[in-house]
């Protein structure tokens, strides 16, 4: 799923919460450990409030290795800003959205996440 805000917080991170649980209403969620992620008292007890269904896995802190989401952003790095030019920011936003919103990743998250377990 993907969103766009202006700003990172506790707050938006918390909206984008409730969103991915609407949709997927029993998951995992494999995160780094941004303040956002795992020190917000809001974003803390939203995750414990739905422990049961909402489950939470922080990955070691500078730890790209296990992140499929730094395969994601250099895909898209080459996707998007290798030769490309956008005439401004805004187009260059829209190029970005419409981008994450069609492009189907073909990555094996089970490599990722074994990752942790083979060593």
């Amino acid at each position: 799923m993907f969103r766009q805000y202006d700003w990172f917080d506790a707050n938006t991170f918390l909206d984008y919460l409730k969103q991915i649980h609407r949709k997927f209403p029993k998951c995992y969620l494999f995160l780094d450990k941004a303040k956002q992620h795992n020190k917000s008292k809001k974003v803390l007890k939203y995750f414990d409030k739905h422990k049961k269904d909402l489950i939470p896995v922080y990955l070691p802190t500078a730890s790209p290795e296990f992140m499929v989401l730094e395969q994601v952003w250099n895909i898209a790095k080459n996707d998007l800003l290798v030769l490309q030019y956008y005439l401004s920011f805004t187009d260059f936003k829209n190029k970005l959205s419409t981008y994450f919103r069609t492009k189907r990743f073909n990555l094996n998250m089970r490599n990722y996440l074994l990752a942790r377990i083979d060593n």
